[in-house]
């Protein structure tokens, strides 16, 4: 019910809306240190109406940093690819889902994510604990615990929009808290990355 809600309001967005919170949501991103100081960055592309991530991959691009997209896997698990621009990426649908943009290039492997200095994590919401609600799909949960398997431990970053840090969201035990969330308002901080 709750993924519902916040769906639906995410629905009625407009591409304007999508657009203007975008490129404020790179703003607000690239000025977190985490982000500055990162030589990888594991990310996602935007699909739909969820905060956009295009403006913040292309910067990060074009400073150098070594940005990771997923590739997702027939079991929901992730594997990863490099992000080299604009026309780097291909279309894919997975079954009746919408259709994803996802790395042309080479097959890093589930654990390339380990390698990285900050992990962008998709979202519906983030509550006052840090704790994050995603789609429901286990793949980033598969993320978190192979990224506490390895020892890593990355800043952990979601892109939201305004209305959806919340004060709660449903938790499972296996759930873990994130260092920040970016909304085209502002930052909210939650743990220092160790």
């Amino acid at each position: 019910m709750f993924r519902r809600d916040l769906l639906a309001v995410r629905s009625r967005l407009t591409a304007a809306d999508v657009r203007e919170a975008a490129v404020a949501l790179a703003g607000r991103a690239l000025a977190l240190p985490e982000l500055a100081h990162a030589r990888t960055v594991a990310a996602y592309v935007s699909v739909g109406t969820e905060p956009g991530t295009r403006p913040l991959l292309d910067a990060l691009h074009a400073r150098g940093v070594r940005v990771l997209l997923p590739v997702l896997l027939p079991d929901n698990d992730l594997d990863w690819g490099a992000y080299a621009g604009e026309g780097s990426l291909v279309e894919v649908r997975h079954g009746g889902r919408m259709a994803l943009l996802e790395p042309a290039g080479e097959r890093l492997g589930a654990d390339a994510v380990t390698g990285a200095d900050a992990v962008l994590l998709p979202g519906l919401a983030v509550d006052g604990l840090g704790l994050r609600l995603g789609r429901g799909g286990g793949s980033y949960d598969r993320v978190l615990a192979r990224l506490e398997r390895s020892g890593g431990d990355p800043a952990l970053v979601v892109l939201l929009y305004d209305g959806e840090v919340v004060p709660l969201v449903p938790a499972e035990p296996h759930d873990r808290p994130v260092h920040a969330v970016v909304t085209p308002s502002g930052v909210r901080r939650f743990r220092a990355p160790s």
